[in-house]
């Protein structure tokens, strides 16, 4: 009862007057609705299954972290027998809406709460435990639990499980002893991996080791548990050996070591071999010390979580995966740890201070409580039906972040852009054309967002749909055309919606009075130095004392604060606190970069005023964005940023302050400095695009021998193609001649079987009629032939009673049933007799006997040859019995072989009951 009627592009995939918009429209068009059978699970790790009804074959599939929202149709509508759910498609730059029908309202209700109840348990899950991975649009995160034990030879010729240390958390080994290493590995998530086998067990007495440095040992055995659930891996280790001396070496008291275990596996999904590395501490105590077991839990756990991307189809069910990331639950801990919950002061050991945080760092959960869904769902529906007017609520709930599954629909519609068919018309048109900016804008990508696992692949999705907006806005503002920096606010946008949508929001940003962000670029960055005044002077304002440092220093705040408003802070800071500076900026406007980046200067303060020039554009550019890495530190700066109160007021005093300034400026600078300053300026921008001009002539010339490269390689390739072409064509050839041959073949075959089929059934037919007519002439000679006993009988019965009965002699030798009597009667009448009468008598029966048979037997001939010859018509004549002393002939059609043979049985139509008929001597 379920019908699928198909999917279609949607721009707001969490609206739900969009998803009936679209109900509507597929329901109309639908001539042919598909009978389907949907698979809901109620887990989040689940997967939404499309199958077909007859073979149970899976049609599609959509996981359940995919899908954003489901809708019922409304009752009283055509659509009330309609529900529909919407899913990022293809990595997430694609919104897909699929409709289905059914007649039964219990069932769509069921599949509805099914739902619910997958989102729900999935909300749950997050809320309990914050360990599990964000998964990306175009990854998939399979987590795997790895335990390691290790067993010592007891010198019972078995291997016992050594003991850990309950405080410091290390195996106690035993020198000079033989040991084995057992891996169990487990997959607690996502779809089912099957592990093929394992080709290496590795292990090395130090950590952080080289592949150079770990040694290999020897493989015992491999194979699934006997449960089915883990896969374990035992190998031998002799600790004897050279390179494990460390480990066989007693350890100092109160001291230990680190070993570290590696296993290869080979997982048929899985393009390349993946290796669990476990580093544990251990400890080589006295033999003479006593180990009492078991001080804890004797194996070693970590937790991996593996994050594949789907590659290829190898075939109709199997799918190939290549590794992007393999991180352990110890390594996500360390990171977490180098930002503590309060916000970090300078001074704190950071391990890699001196390396900047690569724009895209940082990971944005999806997930939300779901009483805040629940607010933002019902402001959602309100403001729907009046999109003019913003809900007086927004403000308050856009400060506290707004959720990032619904990020993409909020962002369009505090933009403006939620009927903007136009505009997306447009950006196909745009796409199209060529861009004067073409090298600047294809050297930028590579830099936007490297630490995503969207963009960092070089020709990947993301940097080809980054590349398509910033052409696309490049030819659109002939103006400004594309300038540096644009390129990560575009990301941001691309991250939350389609490429069309993000164009869209990227205008309105750039052109909307509210934004205004391209009049930064224009008249030589004339605003963008306005800009630098006016948080000087609200420095001077609100930091006095920073303002005072900053000036003795020499620090100006075109120095530091640039990329802040030309890129509004995407370009180094963690994505967690760019999303939520994008929401305040749609919902408040521009001005919300100086409560940020007061914010900022506020919490940096006292790190700051300690630092010399140096010390502070350093500052600026590793610790400030390292330091919001953590989640909570960022949600403080937002706070602290959103109760900074600057009113536009002041903003358009400090403006004018700016222009009058540049106005004494201008009239006091002597003309010769003027053009001086300009010339110098000039100089600058022509050394920097001769710069540019040789990297680009050297990036053409290696193009141009990489594109012989590949282009030799594509001949050879189509070569070995065309080879293969012309023998598939040849074997096709063969193969259509065997064809027809087998069908001639055939053809002629089915042809000799229908004429023998038609010979056969013609025999079937005669020896059918042949059968009918013997049985009909058989019943009618048994009719007679009872008739005839019968007569017969009567007529025996008169001899006796006339002949025996009146005849003494006879009465002596037969009973009244006309049989002779017993031996013993004869003799006792026989006294008086001779022999010479008995043997008178008994020639005279047998002859009596003859005649009577042969007379039977010359009637029953007579009748069947009258019989055949009505079969067939013959010329007929007269029926002359044999002669008495000669055998009677047996008649055509019916087998009597003599006559003093048994007569075969004899059936009439419909009539089972054989006839058996006795000699007749017998008979009489």
């Amino acid at each position: 009862y379920l019908t699928y009627l198909g999917c279609a592009s949607v721009n707001a995939p969490r609206s739900e007057v969009e998803a009936l918009r679209m109900m509507t429209i597929l329901r109309a068009q639908c001539q042919m609705p598909l009978d389907v059978t949907l698979s809901v699970p109620g887990v989040s790790e689940g997967t939404v299954r499309l199958l077909e009804p007859q073979a149970n074959s899976e049609i599609a599939n959509y996981p359940i972290y995919k899908i954003l929202f489901c809708v019922r149709g409304h009752d009283g509508t055509p659509e009330s027998d309609c529900f529909a759910f919407t899913e990022s498609h293809y990595n997430a730059e694609i919104f897909r809406i699929h409709v289905f029908r059914c007649e039964i309202q219990e069932a769509v209700s069921r599949i509805l709460y099914s739902f619910a109840t997958a989102f729900r348990r999935s909300a749950k899950k997050t809320l309990l435990s914050g360990l599990a991975p964000p998964l990306t649009p175009d990854s998939d995160v399979f987590t795997f639990t790895v335990s390691l034990e290790i067993k010592e030879d007891d010198g019972k010729g078995t291997f016992s499980a050594v003991a850990k240390d309950k405080d410091k958390n290390s195996f106690k080994l035993r020198p000079g002893m033989d040991k084995k290493i057992v891996i169990y590995v487990q997959q607690t998530s996502n779809k089912e991996l099957a592990i093929e086998r394992c080709f290496g067990l590795l292990l090395s007495p130090r950590k952080n080791v080289k592949n150079s440095d770990m040694h290999l040992l020897d493989l015992e055995s491999m194979g699934k548990s006997s449960d089915g659930k883990s896969y374990i891996i035992t190998g031998s280790w002799n600790p004897n050996t050279p390179q494990f001396q460390a480990v066989n070496e007693e350890t100092p008291k109160d001291k230990f070591m680190y070993m570290t275990t590696a296993v290869d596996l080979v997982i048929t999904e899985v393009e390349e071999p993946v290796r669990f590395l476990l580093e544990t501490r251990v400890r080589v105590c006295s033999p003479n010390d006593r180990l009492f077991w078991p001080f804890s839990k004797r194996s070693f756990t970590e937790t991996y979580y593996l994050k594949l991307r789907q590659m290829e189809r190898k075939s109709n069910n199997d799918t190939l995966y290549e590794v992007l990331s393999l991180e352990s639950e110890s390594e996500r801990e360390r990171k977490k740890t180098t930002a503590s919950p309060n916000i970090l002061p300078f001074n704190s050991s950071l391990p890699d201070n001196d390396e900047p945080l690569l724009s895209g760092s940082g990971d944005v959960s999806k997930e939300c409580a779901e009483k805040i869904l629940e607010t933002w769902g019902d402001l959602l529906s309100k403001w729907h039906l009046n999109l003019s007017a913003r809900p007086k609520q927004l403000p308050a709930l856009v400060r506290s972040g707004v959720p990032e599954a619904l990020r993409g629909e909020v962002w369009q519609l505090l933009a403006g852009c939620h009927n903007n068919d136009h505009q997306v018309e447009e950006y196909r048109t745009l796409i199209t054309k060529e861009s004067p900016q073409d090298s600047a804008i294809t050297r930028d990508i590579n830099r936007t967002f490297p630490a995503h696992d969207y963009f960092k692949d070089t020709g990947g999705d993301g940097q080809d749909s980054l590349y398509k907006i910033c052409k696309a806005y490049s030819v659109y503002d002939e103006e400004i055309g594309y300038c540096q920096g644009q390129s990560f606010l575009a990301a941001v946008l691309l991250l939350h919606m389609p490429e069309e949508q993000a164009f869209s929001v990227l205008v309105k940003i750039m052109f909307d009075p509210r934004y205004a962000l391209r009049e930064l670029f224009k008249q030589n960055f004339e605003d963008l130095h306005c800009k630098f005044f006016q948080l000087e002077r609200l420095m001077q304002e609100y930091i006095p004392d920073l303002y005072n440092h900053f000036l003795n220093v020499g620090l100006e705040a075109h120095m530091y604060a640039s990329q802040w408003f030309l890129t509004l802070f995407t370009a180094k800071f963690p994505l967690y606190m760019v999303f939520h500076i994008i929401d305040l900026l749609l919902c408040e406007g521009i001005s919300v970069i100086f409560n940020v980046a007061l914010a900022l200067l506020k919490t940096s303060r006292e790190d700051l005023l300690a630092t010399d020039f140096e010390g502070a554009l350093k500052f600026f550019r590793v610790p400030v964005p390292k330091r919001y890495r953590s989640e909570e530190n960022a949600k403080k700066l937002m706070e602290l940023a959103c109760s900074i109160k600057i009113s536009q007021k002041k903003l358009k005093k400090f403006e004018k302050e700016y222009h009058a300034m540049r106005e004494q400026q201008e009239q006091q600078e002597a003309p010769l400095d003027r053009y001086e300053r300009e010339n110098r300026r000039l100089q600058e921008a022509n050394m920097r695009l001769e710069q540019e001009n040789d990297d680009l002539a050297h990036e053409l010339v290696s193009s141009k021998i990489a594109l012989r490269k590949d282009l030799d390689n594509a001949e050879e390739k189509a070569d070995a193609l065309n080879k293969e072409l012309l023998m598939t064509k040849q074997k096709l050839v063969d193969s259509e001649d065997e064809k027809r041959r087998l069908e001639e073949e055939s053809a002629q075959l089915k042809e000799m079987c229908r004429r023998e089929l038609d010979k056969s059934e013609s025999e079937i037919k005669k020896n059918g009629s042949i059968i009918g007519e013997y049985k009909q002439i058989c019943s009618q000679l048994s009719e007679r032939l009872e008739k005839q006993q019968t007569s017969n009988k009567g007529e025996l019965e008169k001899i006796r009673v006339r002949h025996v009965e009146g005849c003494d002699k006879c009465s002596i030798l037969f009973n009244k049933e006309g049989r002779l009597k017993a031996l013993k009667k004869i003799k006792e009448g026989a006294e008086e007799e001779t022999d010479e009468e008995k043997e008178a008598l008994k020639y005279q029966l047998r002859e009596m006997e003859l005649e009577l048979a042969q007379t039977k037997l010359q009637l029953v001939e007579a009748e069947c040859k009258i019989q055949h010859r009505a079969r067939r018509p013959l010329n007929l004549r007269p029926l002359t019995p044999p002669p008495p002393e000669s055998p009677p002939r047996p008649s055509p059609g019916f087998p009597l072989s003599s006559p003093w043979s048994e007569v075969h049985p004899l059936t009439g139509p419909g009539d089972n009951q054989t006839l058996n008929h006795g000699c007749f001597k017998k008979g009489l």
